[in-house]
C-alpha cells in the first residue's frame, strides 16, 4: 500500500475538487501536529524518512551485525508498520542553475565550453530517466470513534515513542533517520509532493505555509 492509499484508503476515489466541493473537504488529512498526521477517519500516521546504506559494501561480519540488529527491531516493532520507497526523477534543476550562472561569468572560452558541456551531460541524464529514491518507515494507530484532544494527544505520544524506538534500532543498523528542524512543515511538504507529483517539481511550497493553514485544521470534538 502506498502512502497515498494509506491516507485515502485501499480503494481511494481521488479526484480534483469541483463545483461547490472544497479542497479542505476532499483532503483526508485533518491535522498535522507533533510530526504526526491525523486523518479524518481518526487514524494517526507517523512517517520517518530513512537514509539507506549499501549493505553489499560492508564486510560479511558487518552485514551479519546489521541483519541481526534489524531482526531485533522487528521483534519489538508495532504491528501496523510499513516500509515505503518513493521513486522520483532526479532533480538536477538547482545544479543546472548554478552551473549556468558560472558559465555566464566565466571569461575563459575553454572553461565556459566545459561548463556548458557539463550542463548538456546533466540534461542527457534527465532524458535517460535518472532516478532517486526516498525510503520511509510508517506507523499508524487508531484514535477511536470519537476523536477528542486527549485521544489525539495519547495517539501522538504513542507514535512518538515508537519513532524513538525505531531511531535507536535503525541506528544500530547503520541507518540514519532524517530529523527535520520543523517536522510538521516537512510532513506538509511531503504530502504536497505525494498529492501533486508533477506540480511539486516545478512549484515549491512557500516558506511559512504551515502557519497559514494551521488555523484551518485541528478541530476536535469536545470531551
Amino acid at each position: 500500500m502506498h502512502i497515498k492509499n494509506l491516507l485515502f484508503g485501499s480503494t481511494p476515489k481521488v479526484s480534483a475538487p469541483s463545483g461547490r466541493e472544497s479542497l479542505q473537504n476532499w483532503l483526508p488529512v485533518k491535522d498535522i501536529r507533533g510530526g504526526v498526521i491525523c486523518t479524518r477517519d481518526h487514524h494517526f500516521v507517523k512517517i520517518l524518512e530513512v537514509l539507506p546504506v549499501n549493505i553489499y559494501l560492508k564486510s560479511p561480519e558487518e552485514q551479519r551485525e546489521i541483519i541481526s540488529a534489524f531482526a531485533d527491531y522487528l521483534k519489538v516493532a508495532p504491528d501496523e508498520m510499513q516500509f515505503q520507497v518513493r521513486t522520483l526523477r532526479a532533480d538536477t534543476a538547482p545544479y543546472i542553475r548554478q552551473m549556468t550562472a558560472y558559465a555566464a561569468k566565466e571569461e575563459n572560452d575553454d572553461c565556459r565550453a566545459m561548463i556548458e558541456d557539463n550542463i548538456r551531460e546533466i540534461g542527457n541524464i534527465i532524458a535517460n530517466s535518472a532516478l532517486c529514491r526516498r525510503f520511509f518507515v510508517i506507523f499508524r494507530c487508531d484514535g477511536g470513534a470519537v476523536l477528542t484532544r486527549l485521544a489525539a494527544q495519547k495517539a501522538v505520544e504513542y507514535l512518538q515513542t515508537e519513532a524513538e524506538t525505531a531511531r535507536k534500532f535503525l541506528d544500530a543498523c547503520e541507518l540514519t533517520v532524517v530529523e527535520p528542524r520543523y517536522a510538521d512543515n516537512a510532513l506538509l511538504d511531503l504530502l504536497y509532493e505525494i498529492l501533486n507529483k508533477k506540480t511539486a517539481r516545478r512549484i515549491k511550497l512557500p516558506e511559512g505555509v504551515f502557519d497559514m493553514v494551521t488555523a484551518i485544521h485541528g478541530v476536535y470534538e469536545e470531551e
